[in-house]
């Protein structure tokens, strides 16, 4: 018997009229568990949203978009997760990674393989800083958060505390990885420019438990300003030994990671965090007429996930994400050298996007238009203090 003798009329007709749904695979690569899963997750998080958006617009040129998950819990999983996603699911390429070490390891695999692979939140220098051909790189790097460290405390902090920026102390402190190292050496050469006084540079492992030692190296240089570049369990451990050991500095600049979450808030407390200053990706106290789309992603975060975004690595992740999956929709295909065209004629204008930036391949596909922003913590909330068009609150001192 044919399919013919079980369904007739309507029936039939909507079978024969109504096909399986064509897919197109792409990796998702996060650290999603482990000790940098909270911040992956977040980033994971604004991929997903871009995707639901991107779907329920039509797909990919008609086809509906899976997103294949991997852990890059570190950087041998992180390898071995980008050769299964590209071996054995057969993704079109992978989006990524948030760790700067993990993004570096799988985007080599996917590199020999010749896949493209994106990354929307890792800063490290040597992410794009290889010459890669199917790598782009859609968010602001470590030298954006290390000049821009430096600027914050020339422009804005050192006249508010009264000083000329000569008079004070600088310490610089950050997790030895490829992030913290890279934003450390671009802080030092910033700072050296401005003819600053660099007294302590010190490094460590993210996963310390204790930073006793390197507090009392700032407090017996008499450091006025400490510049760290962390993730959240270090942020936090220096924050509260740093109180505890009643090391109080004129001024802290957090680079970036913990200094940007409400779960760093919360555990240090408030009262110990309000002041601190923070460089980072564009986060949600930001005045909407600079970031159109915005207020729109956090209603879509919100119903999804039920809770407010922990951070702005989700939207700088979805900003990327969706930039460039509307480029694939408007190209040619999905083979490699079909994105990498679709890559290179993208040009979506500065101030375009929800995070207030543009988004246009330069240089080692690198996004020249990228761009970070100035933030302290205030009441216990992140509210951004720069640029002026996009500030909703002006610094505060306690001097």
């Amino acid at each position: 018997m044919t399919i013919k003798t079980y369904l007739t009329g309507t029936a039939l007709a909507l079978a024969l009229a109504s096909p399986a749904l064509a897919e197109v695979k792409f990796g998702s690569l996060y650290p999603i568990s482990g000790p940098l899963a909270l911040l992956g997750e977040e980033s994971a998080r604004g991929l997903e949203i871009a995707v639901d958006e991107i779907n329920a617009a039509g797909g990919l040129q008609g086809e509906q978009i899976v997103l294949e998950r991997g852990d890059a819990v570190d950087n041998n999983q992180a390898t071995g997760e980008a050769r299964r996603l590209i071996s054995f699911v057969g993704v079109k390429g992978i989006f990524g990674s948030y760790s700067s070490a993990r993004a570096i390891a799988a985007s080599q695999v996917s590199e020999l393989a010749g896949v493209p692979y994106f990354e929307l939140g890792a800063v490290a220098d040597e992410v794009t800083g290889r010459g890669l051909e199917y790598l782009f790189r859609t968010n602001p790097t470590a030298a954006h958060m290390g000049a821009d460290s430096i600027t914050l405390l020339v422009d804005s902090i050192a006249p508010g505390l009264g000083k000329s920026p000569e008079e004070l102390t600088l310490g610089i402190i950050y997790e030895d990885s490829s992030y913290g190292t890279s934003v450390a050496g671009h802080q030092e050469t910033h700072a050296k420019e401005a003819g600053l006084n660099v007294a302590v540079k010190a490094h460590y492992a993210a996963n310390s438990v204790d930073m006793s030692s390197i507090v009392l190296s700032l407090r017996e240089a008499g450091v006025d300003v400490v510049l760290q570049t962390s993730y959240q369990n270090d942020s936090v451990l220096f924050l509260q030994q740093a109180n505890e050991a009643g090391y109080e500095p004129l001024a802290i600049i957090g680079g970036g990671g913990g200094y940007s979450m409400q779960p760093t808030a919360d555990a240090v407390g408030h009262d110990v965090i309000d002041g601190v200053f923070d460089v980072d990706f564009t986060q949600f106290a930001v005045n909407t007429e600079a970031t159109p789309g915005l207020e729109e992603f956090i209603t879509a975060y919100e119903e999804k996930y039920g809770t407010a975004p922990r951070s702005g690595h989700s939207l700088a992740n979805y900003v990327g994400a969706k930039v460039i999956l509307e480029a694939i929709a408007a190209g040619e295909g999905f083979e490699p050298d079909q994105i990498v065209a679709a890559m290179q004629a993208v040009d979506v204008p500065q101030g375009a996007t929800a995070a207030g930036y543009g988004v246009k391949f330069g240089e080692n596909n690198q996004n020249e238009r990228a761009t970070m922003m100035g933030m302290q913590w205030q009441d216990g909330r992140l509210v951004t203090i720069f640029p002026e068009d996009a500030a909703v609150a002006e610094i505060r001192f306690n001097n």
